[in-house]
């Protein structure tokens, strides 16, 4: 670990939290119905929009209406992208003559683009036309991140609301969220992205000879529009399969900078605008302090641990250079332009979000610096989290402490003025603890199987964690993976010869990820319904302070246990036991 890298992490942070508040109060704005900036261009279009879906923006829904049509309009559009990567060989902008991937990777790419999870089990470069990357995959970026940040906002209603039903109208929250946040911030990272060098063009490749005197082609394409976008709506999903560890994705140390702001930058904004929409801004810091400390956590044991040398290195010859003076550490298959702290750095924020781009190689990772991302994951990816999703996760978990401590009390718990009782704890106990009944049951299917084995490649803890990895993330909506797992038959695995396609992970992966998505999201819902209908309740002398120390620490104790007891004999059998041996990766 070095000074600079220190001070560019502590730079991050103050960044981060700068803009907070700022964007924050800005979505709040937006979600509450006052007037912005932008509506003097946009509001002509926002108004058309409302009369082509036919909807009355004052008319407003409950729980149950909301998630219909938000079931809907996913299960649309989710055909919709299936039919245009199906038929991207007969469509245009295709200079590379790309054909169709097959039916079963099709279907895990279409599931995790309407999920916001972006996982995949192709390479972009070689797999998708301009059209399928712009039509398809780009309009899902801004999509499946506006339905959670519309989701999130129709939740803090039920939270802020007293004796109602309703919790506002989804497409107003929809085209709200589209029209004035991601598409300028959109616009404006493009644009920044562009003056680094990314990439943005509609030429297909470029023919060059190395100073080898071989001839290499290099894929191009519309980069930079889909890089910010995929950043900023916490999507990730890479133009290039190597991802942000590309130049043409991301080509200098500023462009690093700025993209993996980006990550969190909207979920971090997202607890200002909470504290605003219930008018108590004190929770909102709360909740922005409690998801900090927890981020410093993860980053702290990413950095220390791929800084340092391992067995596996100390036996590899490794420690010697460290104390001869070399930086030492775990560097394989990192860019040597950002170092160890900021592939730390990224590697824990992409998975603190649903985001899941990488601008280094997470299987390359030591055993314990690589159990950080998966530890972020198996919390629920509640540590700022999605666009909208990780908020209301959080949320659930929030009252889920509130429950215990009123248990440790004998009082009936409340939050905000309102009684938690018996059927808002039911909703929490199914949006918190669905996610590893689901990452447990197919990570066993996958590694007892002879179906889910095909796609394992690794033997060994290398193996396992790899295959916990791949549905830890794909339920969490994340994306980012260890890439020894994968959707298409290892060629020359034991048994797997002429096999070119695995249906057991492109179908379970892509289940994995639409259960992922919709049972939070619903249940969140449920819950909001719930406490809009309760009357509030004053405060007393035995209210617990939910904005308190005590309530923080006891708070990230609960996401700490409830996923260390879902988890821990998992860590074992992978990361931990590969961190304490001579097994590199």
């Amino acid at each position: 670990m070095t000074w600079q890298g220190w001070f560019q992490i502590t730079l991050y942070v103050a960044v981060l939290t700068a803009l907070t508040p700022l964007l924050g109060g800005y979505m709040a704005r937006v979600y509450m119905g006052r007037r912005v900036v932008l509506e003097r261009v946009l509001g002509p279009v926002e108004r058309g929009f409302y009369r082509v879906v036919r909807t009355d923006p004052a008319l407003e829904q409950d729980w149950k209406q909301y998630g219909r049509t938000v079931l809907v309009f996913s299960a649309l559009f989710w055909l919709a992208l299936y039919a245009i990567l199906r038929l991207q060989g007969a469509l245009p902008f295709n200079p590379l003559q790309f054909g169709r991937a097959p039916w079963n990777v099709t279907f895990n790419t279409t599931s995790s683009f309407i999920t916001n999870t972006n996982w995949q089990y192709y390479g972009g470069e070689t797999t998708m036309s301009h059209l399928s990357q712009m039509a398809g995959l780009a309009v899902q970026n801004f999509v499946s991140a506006a339905v959670g940040m519309a989701v999130l906002a129709a939740v803090i209603r039920g939270f802020a609301r007293r004796e109602t039903t309703k919790l506002g109208n989804f497409w107003v929250d929809l085209t709200r969220s589209l029209l004035y946040i991601l598409l300028p911030l959109s616009i404006i990272g493009t644009l920044v992205l562009v003056s680094e060098g990314v990439v943005q063009t509609f030429t297909g490749s470029v023919s060059l000879t190395t100073i080898h005197g071989f001839e290499q082609v290099l894929a191009l394409g519309p980069v930079a529009s889909q890089i910010a976008i995929k950043q900023l709506g916490t999507n990730g999903g890479g133009f290039f399969n190597v991802n942000s560890a590309f130049p043409f994705e991301n080509a200098t140390t500023f462009s690093n900078f700025v993209q993996v702001l980006f990550i969190l930058l909207i979920p971090a904004a997202a607890t200002y605008q909470y504290g605003r929409m219930i008018g108590r801004v004190r929770q909102g810091w709360a909740l922005y302090i409690a998801m900090l400390l927890m981020l410093a956590i993860g980053l702290g044991n990413a950095y220390y641990n791929e800084a340092k040398a391992t067995p596996a290195l100390t036996a590899a010859g490794v420690h010697a250079a460290a104390n001869s003076g070399s930086t030492g550490g775990n560097l394989s298959d990192k860019e040597q332009r950002f170092g160890i702290a900021n592939s730390a750095l990224w590697s824990t924020a992409t998975t603190n979000a649903s985001n899941g781009s990488v601008n280094a190689a997470q299987e390359a990772s030591t055993g314990f610096g690589g159990m950080t991302p998966l530890v972020n994951m198996m919390t629920g990816e509640v540590i700022f989290g999605g666009v909208g999703s990780g908020l209301y996760g959080m949320l659930l978990v929030v009252l889920l402490t509130v429950f215990l401590a009123g248990l440790m009390v004998g009082r009936t718990p409340e939050y905000l003025g309102k009684k938690i009782q018996a059927r808002e704890v039911k909703l929490v106990a199914i949006g918190t603890l669905y996610m590893p009944v689901v990452v447990l049951i197919a990570a066993a299917l996958a590694i007892a199987t002879p179906a889910g084995k095909k796609s394992i490649y690794d033997s060994g803890p290398q193996g396992f964690s790899e295959t916990v990895y791949a549905y830890t993330s794909q339920t969490n909506n994340n994306g980012s993976a260890f890439a020894g797992y994968t959707g298409f038959v290892q060629p020359n695995a034991p048994g797997n010869q002429g096999a070119t396609g695995v249906p057991f992970a492109d179908l379970v992966g892509g289940l994995c990820m639409l259960l992922g998505r919709f049972i939070p999201l619903l249940a969140a819902l449920a819950v909001a319904g719930s406490l809009a209908a309760k009357r509030p309740v004053p405060a007393g002398p035995g209210t617990f302070r939910t904005d308190s120390p005590i309530f923080l620490v006891l708070l990230v104790g609960v996401v700490v246990i409830v996923a260390a007891l879902s988890f821990l004999p998992a860590l074992a059998l992978g990361p931990i036991v590969q961190g304490l041996s001579n097994q590199l990766f």
